[in-house]
């Protein structure tokens, strides 16, 4: 039997688990934390594919003024993650089928080069730290905590991109990885497709400690092929938003 998880982070925006950020900060500062919480908003689908953001409820919840989330939303949208539309404003961005497609392949052939170039690179430290994510990430599991999951499940991917100390790697993947990061977290619908998900980890791991580039390669190709067809799976079935 199939439980889904989807439905729980359907919520308000303005009943969301946020904590205020602090004006003080300095400016630069602020609007960077803002817009690393709209990323957030973005991936945990408290703003929806296709919904608009809204500045006065935004600024309320976040605790800022304007400026600072003008500024972060001109962030996302050179992310690709926002549409910026004269008389509309900002809007969460929706992709296509075909963009799914398209941009998971890429993603798929950039994670493979992560995985080949960490095992290679990787230092004792950083693979620790790997190991200690990746415990964190089976326990969020086991509470079927999705959202904990999530984060540190996008900790552990971002950790061996960053040990394949490639940064014109590091700057490619991060660009397009902010675009799937949404579908990424929404595709753990599935109690089996999510059960797969972590063994598909476990291989990672394990790859990772032989310092197997070929292996880890091959599994993280498989890993995200197979979020790109959940995620194809759910917007067929009408479960996410399909076009803009």
């Amino acid at each position: 039997m199939h439980t889904k998880f989807g439905a729980t982070w359907r919520f308000s925006i303005m009943t969301a688990d946020i904590i205020p950020l602090a004006p003080s900060r300095s400016h630069a500062t602020l609007h960077d934390q803002v817009a690393h919480q709209l990323r957030q908003m973005l991936v945990e689908n408290r703003i929806a594919p296709g919904a608009k953001l809204n500045e006065r409820e935004l600024c309320g919840v976040l605790n800022v003024s304007r400026t600072p989330l003008r500024e972060a939303i001109k962030m996302l949208a050179a992310e690709g993650l926002v549409d910026l539309l004269p008389h509309r404003g900002a809007i969460a961005v929706c992709l296509t089928e075909a963009d799914v497609f398209n941009t998971f392949e890429v993603m798929a052939g950039l994670e493979a080069m992560s995985g080949l170039l960490a095992a290679e690179r990787i230092t004792d430290a950083e693979l620790a730290e790997i190991r200690a994510k990746h415990f964190e990430m089976l326990a969020a599991y086991t509470r079927r905590d999705l959202p904990a999951y999530y984060r540190l499940n996008a900790q552990i991917h971002l950790a061996i991109n960053v040990a394949a100390n490639n940064p014109v790697l590091a700057v490619t993947y991060s660009q397009l990885n902010a675009r799937l990061q949404a579908l990424r977290f929404r595709s753990n619908q599935d109690e089996d497709k999510w059960h797969a998900a972590v063994q598909q980890h476990e291989q990672m791991l394990d790859a990772l400690t032989q310092r197997d580039g070929a292996a880890l390669a091959a599994v993280m190709q498989t890993h995200l092929l197979h979020k790109r067809d959940a995620v194809l799976a759910l917007m067929r079935a009408g479960q996410l938003q399909r076009t803009a």
